[in-house]
């Protein structure tokens, strides 16, 4: 519920036993501009490493959509000292695991290691943040080549995850329509057209603009101690000079005024259906206002994440009209966001049967006050579901990394639990009402057509490279 792109990547994460870590952070400014966050936690000794770099799909434009996720994926074809894919081999020769993902929001790498490795990541994190062979002109014909492979390896995920996945599908025009001027109407794969007519050049003026030491956090959980962990990072990322950093323009979606629907007639088993209200996120609020964000984290507790949610009890179990449900919101996105809902019908069961139930639903949030028993019963399932995943290093670097990537600053982490225990049911019906409403609300229908033989593979709510 919280975060899905958390969720998913706690998968990749171990976790230890639910044992109390250190909170406290210690913070580290070096004098080119990289920020350094320390979290201790001495319950095993593994180290998590994590760069966040503040560029991702949001920050591109029509035309040159997917730069920053290919740039991810060039991001493992090698420096001078470092040759193609001698990155993951080198983590995983010294016991560890390496990945990366591109959001709208941000694109990070990580590493997992055994806590003496430490300056083996930071080596060769700190030689890719500017020293790759793309931005080399002595390698530029060995550049253009690993980008043509590369490239096509992207176009093959976007028909797999995407093209050939109809929900995936349903969501990436979903957006193209929610949304008028904000840059979250942008695939994060890109759309196929861009994709296209990419260039090597594109990729290199986008390396350039934005991997530089001013514009990156680097995130360290585990059990390590801080100065040490400043020490190594002033050794390996002190000399990389800071870049001029071009500041965004503000992307901020026109308010809408009025509901919006679209039908997608692609290949599928069964029908789908998706709606999303436009929602402010911590990020857009004034600070007196971001009650409003903790209120709608309840509020989508209220409707789903678990089996004792109101549309899973409801519709799926009760009355039996979807056979699942599911709510999200992302209160720490960059830019505002949208509170999602989506629905599969049961078998006989219309989408618009669904639709009008879901309505209900959301009706009675606006017009009765939720029962004292049942918001603290979703109240204690939200705080569990953020206590077990701070049990994870992983989690918690995330937590830092993406806080302090989008602009709120890392110490606003700490605010999630208190805020969300003090949530009202009055607060929950206000935020219900004032944006839950025909005039904010987007909806995509599926429209199952006849199913082609080319395998459609789950589509992943994040891109990774492999």
């Amino acid at each position: 519920m919280q975060w899905r792109l958390m969720s998913l990547l706690l998968m990749l994460a171990p976790v230890t036993n639910l044992v109390a870590a250190d909170n406290s952070v210690d913070e580290f400014q070096l004098k080119n501009g990289l920020k350094l966050l320390v979290k201790q936690d001495h319950r095993a000794p593994v180290v998590v490493s994590q760069i966040w770099y503040k560029v991702g799909s949001a920050y591109e434009h029509d035309g040159i959509t997917g730069l920053s996720h290919v740039l991810e994926h060039m991001m493992f074809k090698g420096t001078e000292r470092f040759g193609p894919g001698q990155f993951n081999r080198i983590i995983s020769e010294n016991g560890g695991q390496d990945n990366a993902f591109t959001s709208h929001d941000y694109t990070a790498y990580f590493q997992m290691l055994e806590k003496s490795r430490l300056s083996v990541s930071f080596e060769m994190e700190a030689d890719r943040m500017r020293n790759l062979m793309l931005a080399n002109p002595k390698f530029s014909e060995k550049s253009a080549e690993e980008f043509k492979k590369e490239l096509e390896v992207v176009k093959e995920e976007r028909r797999m995850r995407t093209e050939d996945n109809p929900r995936a599908l349903t969501s990436e025009q979903f957006n193209s329509v929610a949304y008028s001027n904000s840059s979250y109407k942008h695939p994060i794969i890109g759309w196929m057209s861009d994709l296209d007519v990419m260039s090597v050049d594109d990729l290199r003026q986008w390396y350039q603009r934005w991997y530089a030491p001013n514009n990156a956090t680097l995130v360290v959980v585990g059990d390590v101690q801080p100065k040490e962990v400043y020490a190594l990072a002033e050794k390996y990322f002190g000399a990389i000079a800071p870049q001029p950093i071009q500041a965004v323009k503000p992307r901020t979606e026109i308010p809408q005024i009025g509901l919006r629907e679209m039908h997608v007639r692609a290949p599928a088993q069964v029908p789908y259906l998706l709606m999303g209200y436009k929602t402010p996120v911590l990020k857009t609020l004034k600070k007196e206002d971001q009650w409003e964000a903790y209120a709608l984290e309840v509020l989508a507790g209220v409707l789903g994440g678990s089996r004792t949610s109101r549309l899973d009890r409801i519709l799926v179990r009760d009355k039996q009209i979807a056979v699942s449900t599911d709510v999200e919101y992302n209160m720490g996105s960059w830019q505002a966001d949208m509170l999602l809902i989506d629905a599969t019908p049961a078998n006989g069961k219309t989408v618009d049967e669904v639709r009008q139930a879901v309505g209900e639903q959301v009706t009675a949030l606006k017009n009765e006050l939720i029962k004292p028993d049942e918001l603290d019963r979703i109240k204690a399932q939200v705080v569990a579901h953020d206590v077990y995943q701070k049990d994870s290093s992983f989690y918690q670097g995330m937590e830092l990394g993406i806080y302090e990537t989008v602009g709120l600053g890392y110490k606003q982490a700490a605010e999630y639990l208190p805020r969300v225990r003090a949530v009202t049911a009055e607060q929950v019906q206000q935020v219900a009402r004032k944006y839950l409403n025909e005039d904010q609300l987007t909806v995509a229908i599926l429209d199952p057509q006849k199913v082609t033989i080319r395998a459609r593979p789950r589509a992943l709510n994040s891109e990774h490279h492999h």
